[in-house]
């Protein structure tokens, strides 16, 4: 399976400059699994609620209907950030889409900062969709930092995880080592680059996206500073064997009738 990321720095607001952007860094590009950054569409740096709200959409607008072409020219399920909108409600979501389709979206559950300010906190479990044989599951930066989220996804059976993000802390890209390897998973997360000042905030964010293979081996890695798209082959079937050695499995060992408070 050929996966791969696009880091890029998303200019605030403007969706169709970014759609742009993204659509000429992809250009030829033919992959099975491809992964955008969080809100990668409209930026990060809000400064009122009614900003978020008019950036905001439901499944089948815009963006929806941007990434499902794009699947369509790259051949690839692609997983995006964008604010999706419910009734009165903003999440900081994710999308799964493919040429035929929305597949699912996914609602941050773990909100960095001001985020608290402007989303509603995801109110739906992580789940796992089988694409092309393949179980992925979806989330977003900050929900790195809890380690349920990632344990959830590989207790549903996810052999790959697509981590969209706006990383601005130091510490994610290592702490996915971790993630992959205490679950036996891959993962793929694309971080944007630049910086966003708005009003009281300026961000300065990470890059060095990765993919993590499931020994905790990194597969590809990108510079903090440098737009591009990376790919590389993996096999999924190697996150399904979960044992360390011939006496330790990391599922099977679980004692969870022991870690409830």
């Amino acid at each position: 399976m050929r996966i791969g990321f696009v880091q890029f720095a998303p200019v605030f607001g403007d969706k169709e400059k970014n759609f742009r952007a993204v659509k000429e860094m992809l250009a030829g590009t033919i992959a099975d699994l491809l992964v955008l950054p969080e809100l990668f569409a409209t930026g990060y740096t809000f400064k009122s609620q009614e900003e978020v709200l008019s950036l905001s959409e439901v499944p089948g607008e815009e963006t929806s209907l941007f990434l499902k072409h794009l699947a369509g020219i790259c051949k690839a399920t692609i997983v995006a950030g964008f604010i999706e909108r419910e009734n009165s409600s903003c999440y900081n979501a994710a999308m799964m889409i493919d040429a035929s389709g929305l597949i699912a979206t996914y609602r941050k559950l773990h909100l960095f900062n001001k985020e608290k300010l402007w989303f509603s906190t995801g109110d739906r479990a992580p789940e796992v969709y089988t694409v092309r044989g393949v179980k992925i599951g979806m989330m977003i930066c900050f929900d790195w930092i809890f380690p349920e989220t990632c344990r959830t996804l590989a207790l549903r059976g996810a052999q790959i995880i697509a981590h969209p993000s706006n990383l601005v802390l130091p510490w994610a890209q290592q702490a996915m080592i971790t993630r992959c390897l205490e679950n036996h998973v891959f993962a793929v997360t694309a971080n944007r680059i630049g910086k966003e000042q708005r009003g009281e905030d300026d961000f300065t964010f990470t890059g060095q996206s990765q993919i993590t293979g499931c020994r905790g081996e990194i597969l590809a890695y990108a510079a903090d500073d440098t737009a591009c798209v990376l790919l590389t082959d993996i096999d999924p079937s190697q996150a399904i064997d979960k044992s360390v050695n011939p006496f330790n499995d990391l599922f099977k060992d679980r004692r969870p009738e022991l870690y409830s408070l």
